[in-house]
């Protein structure tokens, strides 16, 4: 078991990704109720809604929470023409219009932090980097512990240095954004950035979905790890059904920027197999899923993921349907299994 989590008030040595858009209270709900670190995603949420979703989770669950945030840099909107050009024979071909784009997602602020120091979670995450120093400052002030994502070595160095209490050491083999901050993307298989020990407690994400896999992490020196692709068969999870019925299959993922305009892992769809899974045509993050807003909107509503982010990681063809609590016990009750075993 993780000292780390173990401190927090965690059974077992899973933290639950939070996944912003598949992830919610319910899901972090149930991954308590099984003994793991349940997590929130806010970066799509109003501070409001933060609030209130905390509070929905902690009063049906106990355990430890985890917030996690985003941290990327906001700038002016981009040149999207180009971007709209390609996509134009799409919005033709199924009868939609471009309309109003949907809400930024925002990177962490005052009014973030100012939920955080409300809520008092036992852990804050951020991806794409650390918020600003004052803001930091505040959010260690609350109480709650720092975990930094790191995807390269230099990353989680960087991390370290700076103080974090864990560093997530998210491998390529992770579905959904990757979240390099210093140089780039460039994709780190996990057992590469586990290879050497740093000086802080390291959570191992990235393709793991079963028992095995967190075994070999814990057995590479992580602490604990994050697990996401295998709780999106869970009921509790927010994903579409077109989504949701590629799960446990042979499906491909690969990185794409189509659909944020960032590097993240998904399943590959019709968009990405049309026009090819990276595109300089893009916006930057976060800007590229505004023209995609109302293709996404009309073919979900038919029951098709043509123009949806399928963010998901290597594991997909081992996830297995069942409530977040049991997939928690079952995954804690294999690794301890194959542990037990081992001389």
């Amino acid at each position: 078991m993780s000292r780390l989590l173990e401190d927090l008030g965690a059974r077992v040595p899973i933290v639950q990704a939070p996944m912003a858009g598949a992830g919610g209270v319910a899901l972090a709900v149930g991954a308590m109720r099984g003994g793991a670190m349940g997590s929130l995603p806010c970066g799509m949420l109003t501070p409001a809604q933060a609030i209130v979703q905390a509070g929905e989770v902690l009063t049906a669950a106990q355990g430890p929470l985890n917030l996690n945030f985003f941290c990327h840099t906001l700038g002016e909107p981009p040149d999207e023409r180009a971007w709209r050009a390609l996509l134009a024979p799409y919005h033709a071909a199924e009868g939609v219009s471009e309309g109003d784009p949907p809400p930024l997602r925002r990177p962490f602020d005052d009014a973030m932090c100012a939920v955080v120091e409300a809520v008092k979670p036992e852990v804050v995450s951020f991806h794409f980097g650390l918020p600003e120093a004052g803001l930091l400052a505040r959010v260690r002030a609350s109480g709650a512990m720092v975990f930094g994502n790191a995807t390269t070595r230099d990353e989680m160095r960087w991390l370290a240095a700076r103080g974090v209490d864990a560093v997530i050491a998210q491998g390529a083999e992770a579905g959904g954004h990757a979240g390099w901050f210093l140089d780039g993307h460039r994709p780190t298989p996990l057992a590469g950035l586990l290879a050497e020990p740093i000086d802080v407690p390291v959570i191992a994400a990235g393709g793991i979905a079963d028992g095995a896999g967190i075994v070999a992490a814990l057995g590479a020196g992580a602490e604990a790890v994050q697990i996401g692709t295998a709780y999106l068969a869970c009921p509790e999870s927010l994903i579409s059904a077109p989504f949701r019925a590629l799960l446990g299959t042979g499906a491909d993922t690969e990185f794409t920027n189509l659909f944020s305009g960032r590097e993240a892992r998904g399943i590959r769809n019709r968009l990405m197999r049309e026009l090819g899974a990276m595109r300089p045509e893009a916006p930057v993050y976060p800007y590229a899923s505004n023209a995609l807003a109302p293709l996404r909107a009309k073919a979900e509503a038919e029951g098709r993921g043509d123009y949806s982010p399928l963010w998901a990681g290597t594991g997909v063809p081992r996830v297995r349907p069942m409530s977040a609590q049991a997939l928690t016990e079952r995954l804690a009750a294999e690794a301890l299994a194959l542990l037990e075993e081992t001389p």
